[in-house]
């Protein structure tokens, strides 16, 4: 039977054509394509879900490079933001390129670390030991170029509860690969209030001196640095897509306005003084 015939057949009836579309839209089981594959499940947990405006448990306990039981609670104090990183320190690959840019960026910063901010480093391998963070933290305190207050940059390690509890609030995913003996996951680094709150995500391996500074100060709420930078802070707003800081034109333009006016004010009241002076020196002769 011609195809044209038998689809005049089949479509005549309801049942027919139920069938027919079904055909259509439904490919059969042996045609279908792979599973999902398991490699597609691991892309999956390595995301980074922001949670923006959420607190992390300050409560968790961990040991930091001295072999100290110290709490979160303990690296979030004197009012100042916290700029933290989830690595593992016996990492060869990605961890170490993250760790380096936010090495290179806080250098460039005229911030130390311990003065107007703290920096927090957390090991996700609960096989890691308190010595081991001790040689990395040597190694990066060094490459910072900086004197630095033991609790400007601390390292710690922990258990896997904790760790995997502290990696769900920030939203950080990653997995453990058996094959290769090592964890897969994302590259990013963490702002965070005086109280614990997850104010910024910075993307990447390299961070820019400027995004580092503006993401802390506008963690602070503005309480930290100069006037200036809280004047710089107003012309400039993070832009998610592009993963920095970039000029904000409305306010510029604002900012532009008020000082425009304000130029005008101070040229008119020094010449209403002088006119007022002269006028009464001719009074006075």
């Amino acid at each position: 039977m011609p195809w044209n015939c038998w689809l005049k057949k089949i479509s005549g009836s309801r049942a027919g054509f139920v069938a027919l579309l079904a055909a259509l839209l439904v490919p059969p089981v042996c045609g279908q394509g792979p599973m999902p594959r398991r490699e597609d499940d691991q892309v999956a947990a390595m995301e980074i879900r922001e949670h923006l405006g959420e607190s992390i448990p300050l409560d968790l306990a961990f040991t930091d490079s001295d072999g100290r039981r110290i709490r979160l609670t303990d690296c979030f104090k004197d009012d100042k933001p916290v700029l933290m990183a989830l690595a593992y320190y016996g990492c060869p690959t990605l961890c170490t390129v993250v760790l380096n840019g936010l090495s290179d960026g806080v250098s460039d910063m005229a911030w130390t670390p311990g003065d107007e901010f703290n920096m927090v480093t957390v090991s996700i391998d609960p096989r890691e030991t308190a010595t081991l963070a001790a040689g990395k933290r040597t190694n990066y305190v060094e490459a910072l170029g900086k004197e630095i207050k033991p609790e400007g940059w601390r390292f710690l390690v922990g258990d896997k509860e904790e760790i995997e509890e502290l990696a769900q609030a920030i939203g950080f995913g990653y997995f453990y690969d058996v094959r290769q003996d090592m964890y897969a996951h994302p590259a990013a680094a963490y702002i965070l209030t005086p109280g614990g709150k997850i104010s910024r995500y910075l993307y990447g391996v390299k961070f820019e001196e400027k995004d580092l500074r503006l993401s802390l100060l506008e963690a602070a709420d503005g309480k930290i640095g100069s006037i200036m930078n809280r004047f710089i802070m107003y012309c400039y707003q993070f832009d998610p897509e592009a993963n920095r800081y970039v000029l904000f034109a409305q306010n510029v333009m604002r900012l532009g306005g008020a000082v425009t006016l304000a130029a005008i004010l101070i040229f008119l009241g020094g010449f209403w003084t002088w006119e007022w002076r002269r006028r009464s020196r001719h009074r006075t002769v």
